[in-house]
């Protein structure tokens, strides 16, 4: 009983829970041997850009580093998202697999049954190798170390702000796994964290640039929103992680061509 009341009081909103959520972030999103309090990751949702500002960090490091060894750009590129999927777990390039496997079924049982299928059929495959693809081909024209770098860590940031907005704006598809865990996040933590990431972008990236990114995130993030909703009454812990992967190659590519 007691557990469960900390459990609890860990979700209520307050200092020990937005203290708390970093941890939390970190433990749920990345493989980073982090420890945080057992809590809905819902309550954590402010700090999904901080944790896209580490990963984002890492891979644009990575880049940088790879550069100075004298590296293609490509080579390059493909290392820093090769850094960002260990760094993760690939979690979000396995929500985007599933995803494209799932929503080519009849119906939404048809859909949630082959998501939670392990093996990864055609459209999963073909949609990992279009995510890498892409974002690869994109940091490779950005080509400057500290471009890809700032990137890199404004966009792992928006993209990240994107998953609480589907969280909050549509209702969970079913009543078990990781989306229906993750519980319902407070609109005044999913609206600070999408404010954190857009100030980001604004001084990394300038006007231009962060007006691009946060279009081009919430174009994509509208597109699987919409579809989720559609094909799945809403969404799952699958859909969560095509929004990030949707939100950061739309973000990556539009920010490639601005600039």
């Amino acid at each position: 009983m007691a557990r469960m009341s900390d459990k609890q009081d860990d979700a209520r909103p307050g200092p020990k829970r937005w203290l708390s959520a970093p941890a939390v972030a970190l433990m749920f999103l990345t493989r980073l041997p982090v420890r945080g309090p057992q809590v809905e990751l819902a309550g954590a949702v402010a700090a999904f850009p901080l944790v896209g500002i580490l990963v984002g960090a890492l891979g644009g490091g990575a880049f940088w580093l790879a550069v100075l060894a004298g590296l293609p750009m490509l080579a390059c590129a493909l290392i820093a998202l090769a850094v960002t999927a260990v760094v993760t777990g690939a979690l979000h390039e396995d929500g985007l697999a599933d995803t494209a496997d799932g929503l080519a079924g009849h119906t939404a049982e048809d859909s949630i049954r082959i998501m939670r299928d392990s093996r990864i059929g055609g459209y999963g495959v073909l949609a990992m190798i279009f995510s890498v693809g892409l974002r690869a081909v994109a940091l490779a024209a950005l080509a400057d170390p500290l471009a890809v770098v700032l990137a890199m860590v404004a966009v792992g940031a928006t993209s990240r702000a994107a998953v609480p907005g589907v969280m909050l704006a549509l209702p969970r598809a079913t009543s078990t796994g990781l989306g229906a865990a993750a519980g319902k996040p407070a609109a005044a933590d999913t609206w600070f964290g999408i404010a954190v990431a857009a100030l980001l972008g604004l001084a990394l990236l300038g006007p231009v640039g962060a007006l691009a990114t946060l279009a081009a995130a919430t174009v994509a993030t509208l597109v699987i929103a919409a579809l989720a909703r559609r094909r799945l009454g809403g969404y799952t812990g699958d859909i969560l992680g095509a929004v990030q992967q949707a939100a950061e190659i739309a973000a990556l590519l539009t920010l490639a061509a601005v600039m």
